[in-house]
This record gives C-alpha cells, structure tokens and sequence, in this order.
C-alpha cells in the first residue's frame, strides 16, 4: 500500500504564556456586557468637566477660580479616568509587576498635578483612558469575529423519540439518539446521515459556500446547514466532542501560542520600563550637576512627559492583536492555525514537500481493471483480497470495497499484519494472503512476471498460498485547484518536492503534470525523513504537507506539519500545526501569505512605534515637547497601531 497508518505523535507545543507585560483589559476595561456609551462615559465625564474648566482658566477667568477650587475642579476631572489607572498600577505593584504602563501613566499625570500642570494632567489620562477603551474594543471585536465564525452550534435540537418530534439542548443530547434536521436548519451535533441523500452548507466549517451533497451512511458534521429535505441524522459524537467544538476550542487556544516576535516584545517591556522609570528619575535630578540655572519644575515636566512618551502600549497591545487578526483571516478561510508562532514560521517558509494520496490528489481511488491469472477464481480472491482491506483505512482499501461490494465477514482471518509501506498480509485457512505494493512481494519472495515501473497506475499485487495472483489497476485523479497551488507556491519562491510511497512512475507522472520540483516515489516512512533532513541540512525551514495521522516522523521533523482534509479526521485536528478543513491545495499558499502579511503588519508596528517615540523622547528631554506631543507618541501611536492590526481582518487572500 502506499502510506501506511501510523499515529503521529503530539508535537511537543508548550503553551507560552508572555512573561512580561501582560495588557489584559479583563481588569479595567470587561467589555462583555458593556455598550459603547457605557465604556466610555467616564471620559465624557472627564472631558466635560476638563473643558469647562480650559474655558474658565483661559477665557472667562472668574476671580473665584483658583487656589483650592481649581485644583479640586480638575481633580474631580481626573477621578473617572485616572481612578481606575491608578487602581491598576496598585494591583499590579501587590502582583508584583511594579513597572507596569499603569504606573507609568499614574506617577507622570500625578507628578503633573504636583507641578501644578493640572489640565495636562488629565488631559493625558483622559487620552490614555479613550485609547484604552478603543484597544479594548479591537480586541474584543477581534475574538467576536473569530467566535461568531466558529461558534455555530445551534443550542438546540430536533429529536425523534418514539416517532415524535421533541426540542431539547444539544449539550443533553445521547450518541445514537436521531436528530430530524429540517431545510434550513444547523445541525447541532456530529453524526451520521440515515436519509437517503442530503445537501449541506459547510460554510461554517471549511470556509466554502458550496453544497456538499451526503449520501445515507456518510458523516455530517455539527455546524453544517441543511439546505433541501428534512433528513435524519444519528448521534455518533457528544456535543462537546464534535467536530466544531474542538474547532473553536483550538482556535480559542491559538493565542497561547506566542510568536517569538510577540515573545521577544513582552520581554523587552519586561526590562525597558524600569530602564525609563531610572531615567526619568535621571532627567530630573542629574542636571542639577551640569546645568547652571536648574530649575527643578521644569526638569522634573520634562521627566513626566519623557515616562508618558516611553510607554510601551503601542506594542504590546497592537502586536497580539496583528496576530489573532492573521489567526481570524486564515479560520474566516477555512485554514486554523494553532499558534501565532505557525503564522511566523510560515512566512519565511523555504520548502513545501507535500504527500500525493489525498493531498495533491482527490485520494477517490477508483478500481479500473482487476488483472488475475485465469488459475484462480477472479470473485472468490476479490472476496479474500475485500475482507482483508476492511482493516484498512487507506483509500485504496475504500475503492477495493467499492468495486467487490459488500464484505464477506465469516472469512476466517488470522495474524492480520500491516507491513509498513507495504501493505497487508494475513492467513486464511493456513494459506497466506497479501495484498499491497510489488515491494511486499520482493520483501516475501515471491516472484511474478510483469514490470510494474512501466505502468503509470497505482497497482495493487496480490499474492495467495505463495503464488502471485495478479493486479489490480487503480487510478486517483488530480485536484482541480492542484496546479493553481503549485503556481502560487512558485510565485512566492518556495520550492515544492513531492514524497510518496506510490510507485515512482505516478509520482513522476503527477509531479511533471503539476510542475512540482522534485518527486520521489517507492519510499518508506523512513526514506521520507531522510529526503526531509536532507533539506533541512541545508538550513532551509520546511512544511510538511500530508493527511495528518500518516507520516508520524516527517510531521515531528517539519518546522510546520499542515493536515489536509481536517474534516475527516478528530486526529488531524489534534495533532497538526495547521489544518485545511476543505482539502483544498490553494489554501497551501494561502496560509504562507496570510503568515508574510500577519507579519509585515507586525513589523510595520513595531517600526512606527520606535520611531515616533525616538524623536518625542529626543524632543521631550530636551524640553521642546510638551504633555501633548507626549499624548500623541503614546496614545495616538498605539491607536495608529492598533488601526493597522485590524486591517488583516478585511484583507483577501
């Protein structure tokens, strides 16, 4: 057989936390429950009274404006705004993380009342709290789009007890119970279809519109939509078990998974805020050694603006957000990803080596002559050969059982063997029966009289009682989008190799009719690790492209191992680094360009933000920059960042 059935074992992904600052808005800013009014009513309130208080100072100018009742009119200007900050910082000071941006912000706008610069004051926390509240809502509209497009399943469902219809929630719902699913309607639960014939839209889950018709017997998924007759349904899976539910819970987990960009910017704000804290202190008190007309207000203003200007918000809010955005393109096209580092690794992706069964090809094999010596009795072999294909999962034993029909279960097999790479050999009444590749047949020597290489078919050998028997011809067809995937592959220069345990003369046929670089064919599972570590000696990051439970060892051994056809399989879901859930090639270089633009936004906001800050800390220590300015460095930087992250959610790929 070509690839033979080996678990793939759990890649060893642990779930890294940031260790550094950590901007969760679940503390100040719970936008859950809360409408936009109400999220930023404090800052009206705020604003309101800072603005009547600029117009009295400025313009009105009543004598009664002064002294006590100014201060406390811009300090209760301060409260709705400041309070909440300066909680913060407490809290993390009693976690332990003294150096947070909320101290920053509360020791810079407190040292602005002390220095009686009382409007700036709360105009900066006023501005900070307002870019809060909008970081806030980017990230809850981030993971909103991401839940809203995973968490299709309905609460409740249609279930036929004793003939009549009853409404109960899916989450009570038995495995074997039968759901009565009318057109329209979304299935709640995985299952399998007990109703002649049915269409569904897989929208939900694989990102396509387009009707996939089931036929009795064959699994439907919950999130799929019924779109003509009323059908039944039987319960194979529990609901918290299906198949969009482990979906949802993968992509909700993705973020776990920190890019080491993300990584790297959380430990750099671990170390960079109390170096600016030091030297703000600094600017304050050194000039008083070197300047001759030190003035101890003026220095300590230009201190306070050069610790609002310094802090690292812009970052660390908008660098996760690029990322759960790229997360959120790929899922909203059908690609999930398990972590932000797999969008990093994929954009500087150097070789793609894809399997061919079920990858580049539809993996529907189909059985196109059965070639037995005439010694032997065609139907009573094709029964033998059917029965022992039945403990396979392999395409090539679904076509056999297409073309033979239904499966003889009194054949009395024993010692069923599957030889890796090979095929099956089992004993039936004390005679041996193989069934695979002519490999298996070299390995048992047993001879036979034609040559395989020069026929351009997957063929099947099989062997009875030590005697070859013959062949069996089958055929496998190239997906339709195949040759668009491998075009676009080469456009963004990754080079493509082609690994197979097929017989090399299809390999080579299915590789030259797509313009794949390299193909190898007869390889064990060994011989594909080898061809795997001979690109990546030569220090060249590979993904691996296959069906995601064959081929253990090339997924563990890829810098990214992509499973085709997530919907097939709860294994490949669990074990991949990513999944494309509709089995379709493009998505290959589709993934690699959402993981190059998810990463040229990160930079781009990394860049901006040192940039502006560098020229506002220059301005600002050397007193040219005013609180304002400093507003903009912080809160305006973060917003532009934050503007920039967001548009990989309207990007098409």
């Amino acid at each position: 057989m070509e690839e033979c059935c080996s678990t793939k074992p759990q890649k060893e992904h642990s779930h890294l936390e940031g260790d550094g600052h950590d901007h969760d808005h679940s503390h100040s800013h719970d936008t859950g429950d809360q409408s936009v009014f109400q999220m930023f009513f404090p800052a009206i309130i705020s604003f309101i009274i800072l603005i009547s208080g600029i117009t009295l100072d400025q313009y009105i100018k009543p004598d009664w404006f002064a002294g006590w009742v100014r201060i406390f009119w811009y300090g209760i200007a301060y409260i709705p705004v400041g309070f909440p900050v300066l909680k913060e910082a407490y809290q993390s000071i009693i976690r332990r993380d003294v150096f947070s941006e909320f101290f920053l912000m509360g020791i810079a706008t407190v040292g602005a009342f002390a220095i009686g610069e009382y409007p700036e004051g709360v105009a900066v926390m006023l501005f900070y709290s307002v870019g809060e509240v909008f970081q806030a809502m980017a990230v809850t509209r981030a993971k909103s789009n991401i839940k809203s497009l995973l968490d299709q399943r309905p609460d409740e469902v249609t279930v036929l007890k004793d003939g009549q219809p009853q409404t109960v929630k899916a989450e009570k719902v038995n495995i074997g119970e039968i759901i009565q699913l009318k057109s329209g309607e979304k299935l709640g639960l995985d299952g399998e279809l007990l109703s002649e014939k049915a269409s569904f839209n897989t929208a939900a889950l694989t990102g396509e519109s387009k009707p996939d018709t089931k036929i009795k017997g064959e699994a439907v998924l919950a999130g799929m939509i019924n779109l003509n007759t009323v059908s039944q349904v039987k319960v194979t899976t529990a609901y918290k078990d299906s198949k969009l539910s482990k979906i949802l819970e993968l992509v909700q987990n993705a973020t776990a998974q920190k890019a080491p960009t993300e990584l790297f910017i959380r430990k750099f704000a671990k170390v960079y805020t109390p170096i600016v804290v030091f030297l703000a202190i600094g600017i304050t008190f050194l000039p008083y050694f070197f300047v001759a007309d030190y003035q101890f207000r003026d220095w300590l203003y230009r201190a306070l603006i050069f610790l609002v200007i310094s802090c690292p918000c812009a970052l660390v809010i908008s660098i996760p957000l690029g990322y759960f955005g790229g997360i959120g393109a790929g899922s909203r096209n059908g690609i999930l990803f398990k972590g932000s580092n797999f969008l990093d690794t994929l954009a500087g992706i150097q070789n793609v080596v894809m399997d061919k069964t079920g990858t580049m090809t539809e993996g529907v094999f189909k059985v196109q002559e059965v070639d037995f010596k005439p010694e032997f009795d065609k139907n009573e072999i094709l029964g033998l050969v059917n029965a022992l294909e039945s403990k396979s999962t392999h395409p090539v034993a679904t076509a056999i059982h297409h073309y033979a029909g239904e499966i003889n279960h009194s054949i009395p097999l024993e010692n069923v063997e599957e030889v890796a790479g090979h095929g099956l050999k089992a004993m039936i009444n004390g005679k041996e029966l193989l069934v695979g590749n002519f490999k298996l047949l070299d390995k048992l020597n047993i001879t036979y009289d034609i040559k395989p290489e020069n026929i351009v078919y997957t063929l099947i050998a099989v062997a009875y009682d030590k005697k070859f028997v013959g062949c069996l011809t089958i055929a496998d067809s190239i997906k339709a989008d195949a040759q668009l995937a491998i075009n676009k592959l080469k456009a963004l220069n990754v080079k493509t190799t082609m690994l197979s345990g097929d017989k090399t003369s299809v390999v080579k046929y299915v590789a030259d009719t797509l313009g794949i670089q390299n193909a190898y064919g007869d390889l064990l599972p060994e011989d594909k690790v080898n061809k795997v570590q001979e690109i990546k000696a030569k220090n060249e990051t590979v993904a691996f492209v296959g069906d995601g439970v064959n081929d253990a060892p090339v997924v563990a051994l890829s810098d990214v191992g992509i499973a085709m056809g997530g919907l097939g399989s709860d294994a490949t879901i669990e074990t991949a680094d990513v999944v494309i859930q509709d089995d379709m090639p493009g998505k290959i270089p589709m993934a690699i360009n959402i993981g190059k633009q998810t990463k040229k936004i990160v930079w781009q906001n990394i860049i901006l933000a040192f940039a502006v800050k560098a020229v506002v800390l220059v301005l600002g220590a050397g007193g040219l920059a005013t609180m304002w300015e400093a507003v903009f460095a912080d809160v305006g930087v973060a917003l532009l960042a934050i503007l920039n992250a967001v548009r990989i959610q309207q990007m098409r790929f």
